[in-house]
């Protein structure tokens, strides 16, 4: 069963994306509000170790690359503010993660900070500076669903890309459209256009890998979808994770399917544990 914290008083001011998230705002999809890798752990029960989606580590095909020799006595190097057990849900064989640590659970604030371990031996170095993002206006969920206003916090893959305009070179899969076109106000009375400039799916009940524009959601409806990251507006979201648009370009720029990438993200509490 699963833990609920109190919800935060929601504030009732005009949103385009009315309909629970980031792709009903284009197609009239449930959306910035998914498939996820798990479905994410209570606070009162830790959840199994899985294996992230996503693409395996680039080598030799067949043949486990051997790890490098590290000097005795030292530990490869851990990412700081996750607990052993978020830590030990991050599968073997991702060498990114995008970690998105929530200012507290009710808290539409948020920081963020992308870590690569391309040498298990030495393990998880910082690539970038801490971001300062937002997430949805009410917080975090543990379990989410649509119209919540909430984030679901999780470790999902990162498998597609697209935008309204062609992406900074990379070797991501991305998908320019003129779909990814949104307008009106967020919850602050902030603009929404450009929001849609540049996205990256997260996988939270969706298909992996398809476009970040697909209705399908494989746990139903209710649970919502259209999770995805996105340009900053300047205000909270649906559900969203939303950057600046210079760290979106340079998380593009980045991002490589051959490191089966994936997003860390909840409130501080829930990472810690």
């Amino acid at each position: 069963m699963s833990v609920t914290r109190p919800s935060a008083v929601r504030r009732r001011l005009p949103y385009a994306v009315r309909a629970g998230a980031c792709v009903a705002a284009i197609l009239s999809l449930a959306a910035c509000g998914g498939t996820a890798i798990t479905d994410t752990a209570s606070r009162a029960t830790p959840a199994p170790s899985t294996s992230s989606a996503g693409s395996k580590a680039d080598g030799p095909p067949g043949r486990a690359a051997a790890p490098a020799p590290r000097a005795p006595g030292t530990r490869p190097a851990l990412i700081p503010g996750l607990g052993l057990r978020t830590r030990g849900r991050i599968s073997a064989d991702t060498r990114q993660a995008l970690v998105v640590t929530g200012d507290s659970y009710n808290s539409s604030l948020s920081t963020a900070v992308l870590y690569t371990r391309d040498n298990p031996a030495q393990g998880w170095r910082a690539v970038t500076s801490r971001w300062r993002t937002h997430n949805g206006l009410n917080g975090w969920a543990d379990q989410h669903w649509e119209g919540d206003l909430r984030t679901p916090v999780g470790i999902y893959g990162l498998t597609a890309a697209g935008g309204l305009f062609k992406p900074p070179e990379s070797v991501f899969p991305y998908e320019q459209n003129p779909a990814y076109t949104v307008g009106g106000k967020g919850f602050d009375g902030e603009p929404l256009e450009g929001s849609f400039d540049y996205v990256v799916a997260i996988d939270y009940n969706r298909t992996p890998g398809v476009s970040p524009l697909d209705p399908e959601r494989p746990l139903g409806q209710k649970r919502g979808g259209g999770i995805w990251l996105h340009v900053d507006h300047g205000g909270p979201t649906q559900g969203c994770v939303s950057l600046p648009v210079e760290h979106m370009k340079e998380l593009l720029r980045l991002l490589d399917p051959r490191k089966n990438p994936v997003v860390v993200m909840g409130d501080a509490e829930w990472l810690e544990r």
